[in-house]
């Protein structure tokens, strides 16, 4: 017996996710293979992630229960790792795919039967996890669905990522705190994750829920992006965005989409924007047990513009010897851009990636330099450096607007 009538099942008796023919189904009820637009022309009709996911499912493997069971020890509370609205993590170990070899350590993420999420984000994991290939993106080892005595069981194995997330070392006071251009790298790798699911596939994803949270920290502090239970394919043909209910996280959401339901790329640049000012701060996009001036990340920033003198009063206590304040000064410029009200004054991804970049070359060399931050902030804050060739461009050439009050 299959467990739902959207997978077709095998001869082994292992199930597949597969969509289901979409016809006369609710736009946002799963990848939306629906909106696929259908060629006037000779340009062949874009595929969408169902269709894409059908070449390459075959690389996913497919645990029983048992399996995932004895993995995690019974799902002993031991080993638990995390826990959000999908249900909660467990570090486990699973033999390789071939038999041969010592086991892999692996986090398996287990459906909370009564949370916040369902089936429709466990598919939207697997099918958007199954065709994506980059480095700064969680990879997904494999899935299990079962329809047993004690009801559906979902579970998502993924790569074991050793160093938490950018949530936990940013805000936990227990662990190590993260350097200046440490901070940098961490950001430069989620926003190229993010500029490939923009532009780097064949069709255009939208991640809907970036947040510190969710960029998880594997060894040398290698970001990758996580949790894809909310991401959506982008509009195609002459659409200019995708209708949804709102969803996504407090406090990370951009202002547009809470209001209208209408999802684009932009969406992720907003919350781009609002862990940019995390890692500058140290502070979470909203803290209750502050000050009510200060409670929310974005309100308190702006009194101190990135061009004030005040400005230096908002960085990060714990990094305040380590940083080149002109460095620091560009990233909230940056964050102000990608928090611009209107959404198409925003940066792409790709030309945030460029400006990280040149930002931590400028912050690598004033470390080498030995400059303090006060030194560095008389370097020249409009020379920007692309790839490994050295060479003046002026950031006015790139038109962003300005963060709105």
């Amino acid at each position: 017996m299959s467990c739902f009538h959207i997978f077709k099942v095998k001869k082994r008796g292992k199930s597949s996710p597969e969509l289901r023919n979409q016809e006369n189904s609710k736009s946002d009820d799963l990848p939306s293979s629906s909106r696929v637009v259908k060629s006037t022309g000779s340009m062949p009709s874009p595929r969408s992630i169902p269709e894409m996911y059908k070449e390459k499912e075959h690389i996913l493997r497919v645990f029983s229960y048992t399996d995932l069971r004895n993995a995690t020890n019974n799902f002993n509370r031991l080993l638990k790792i995390g826990e959000g609205g999908f249900g909660s993590v467990y570090k486990g170990s699973i033999s390789p795919s071939n038999g041969q070899g010592d086991p892999v350590m692996v986090a398996i993420k287990k459906l909370n039967k009564h949370g916040l999420q369902g089936h429709k984000e466990w598919l939207a994991e697997v099918q958007f996890l199954g065709i994506v290939d980059h480095p700064n993106l969680v990879k997904l080892i494999g899935y299990c669905c079962v329809d047993g005595e004690r009801g559906i069981q979902r579970l998502l194995v993924y790569e074991y990522m050793p160093n938490k997330s950018l949530e936990d070392h940013l805000f936990g006071r227990a662990l190590q705190v993260l350097p200046w251009v440490t901070r940098l790298q961490i950001i430069l790798g989620a926003a190229q994750g993010l500029a490939y699911l923009h532009s780097g596939l064949e069709v255009q994803v939208i991640y809907r829920d970036f947040k510190s949270s969710n960029v998880l920290l594997g060894m040398d502090f290698k970001p990758k992006l996580s949790d894809f239970g909310l991401a959506r394919e982008g509009p195609v043909g002459n659409n200019t965005h995708v209708s949804t209910n709102p969803v996504g996280t407090y406090g990370y959401a951009a202002p547009e989409y809470v209001e209208t339901g209408h999802l684009t790329t932009h969406c992720d640049l907003w919350s781009f924007g609002v862990v940019l000012y995390e890692i500058l701060t140290g502070r979470r996009a909203l803290e209750r047990n502050r000050p009510t001036t200060e409670q929310k990340l974005l309100e308190w920033v702006k009194r101190f513009p990135a061009d004030s003198k005040k400005f230096s009063l908002i960085i990060d206590p714990r990094i305040r010897n380590q940083y080149s304040l002109s460095a620091a000064r560009r990233i909230a410029k940056l964050a102000d851009a990608c928090l611009n009200k209107n959404p198409k004054e925003r940066p792409t991804m790709d030309q945030v990636v460029e400006i990280l970049k040149q930002v931590i070359q400028e912050s690598e060399e004033a470390n080498l330099t030995g400059k303090s931050s006060a030194e560095s902030s008389r370097t020249n804050p409009n020379t920007r450096i692309t790839g490994t060739s050295r060479r003046p461009v002026h950031l006015a050439k790139v038109k962003f607007g300005e963060h709105e009050n």
